[in-house]
């Protein structure tokens, strides 16, 4: 492992998924206000603005919440379908302009987008096939460069996309396949080290060869032993959470030292961001994780 002061490019933060938070308002999920309290507590700096609609959307009352325990903001997070073409553009930009419109208010520079779903995250219904057509890897691709163009002219946000589970950018061949098709002045990658594992892929390996496309990073790690089982029975991304299929690190895979130190090495400033997917949640589960993550990472000079 490196020597833990050299991390220095590295700004670590969490996320609202970390406490349980998938959906804007959900009865199973902490208050935005606990959310907020424990974060800070657990010693990150940063956060992630989570599904628009969880913390509050007005500026002026954000600024306040999170000045007041000293937080800030990273990035802000949608999901699209580009893949269906020209025809969903409007409702997208729609979307997308709302919380890019919060995400710069708040500071930040980094839009993360998330593909939609092939698979339904909790009925495992298949929405659409797995794989794309030639025409929707173009729709896929033009779409996302032109969303990267818009956002920067727009908002001044980086654009980062987050291959995902169940979504069409999830494999090694999906990620590769679609950073060869798409500008780096444009659009560059949220990698996500659980979902990159998940899918089979290898973060270090990714960062070694697109070093010059990471943009952005979600630290998350799957259970081996746990994942085995999903692959098996082919259980969809929601159910396999339930299962624990995304656990607590350092237990799982990628081991994050190593991913840390190829971050490192790019020369670049990245935002670090832990995720580890709990939705639904008991509401005193996610801070004690919270604390030891944060005093694991700083043993990685994080």
């Amino acid at each position: 492992m490196a020597n833990p002061s050299a991390l220095d490019r590295i700004r670590v933060g969490s996320a609202p998924d970390s406490w349980g938070v998938w959906f804007p308002d959900d009865p199973r999920q902490v208050p935005w206000e606990r959310f907020l309290d424990e974060v800070s507590e657990a010693g990150y700096d940063w956060i992630e603005l989570g599904p628009y609609g969880y913390l509050p959307t007005d500026p002026a009352r954000l600024t306040d919440e999170l000045g007041r325990r000293n937080l800030k903001v990273s990035a802000g997070t949608v999901f699209t379908g580009l893949h269906r073409g020209p025809a969903v553009w409007d409702e997208t930009w729609t979307h997308v302009s709302q919380v890019a419109a919060l995400t710069r208010a708040m500071g930040a520079r980094h839009l993360v987008v998330i593909p939609s779903f092939w698979r339904d995250d909790k009925t495992a219904e298949i929405l659409e096939p797995p794989e794309l057509t030639a025409e929707q890897w173009a729709h896929l691709t033009k779409g996302m460069e032109r969303l990267g163009h818009e956002v920067k002219e727009a908002y001044g946000l980086e654009l980062v996309v987050h291959p995902h589970a169940d979504t069409h950018i999830d494999t090694e061949d999906h990620v590769e396949r679609f950073l060869d098709s798409t500008d780096s002045e444009l659009v560059n990658l949220c990698l996500d080290t659980g979902h990159y594992a998940y899918c089979g892929g290898d973060s270090v390996k990714l960062i070694e060869t697109y070093g010059e496309r990471i943009g952005y990073l979600h630290l998350k790690q799957v259970d081996p032993d746990v994942l085995a089982e999903v692959v098996a029975d082919e259980v969809p991304f929601g159910p396999a959470v339930q299962r624990g299929v995304m656990c607590e690190p350092p237990s799982g895979v990628p081991a994050l030292g190593p991913v840390l130190e190829a971050a490192q090495r790019l020369g670049v400033e990245l935002f670090a961001i832990v995720e580890q997917d709990m939705y639904p949640c008991e509401p005193d589960k996610p801070l004690p994780i919270a604390l030891r993550t944060r005093r694991f990472l700083r043993s990685c000079g994080a």
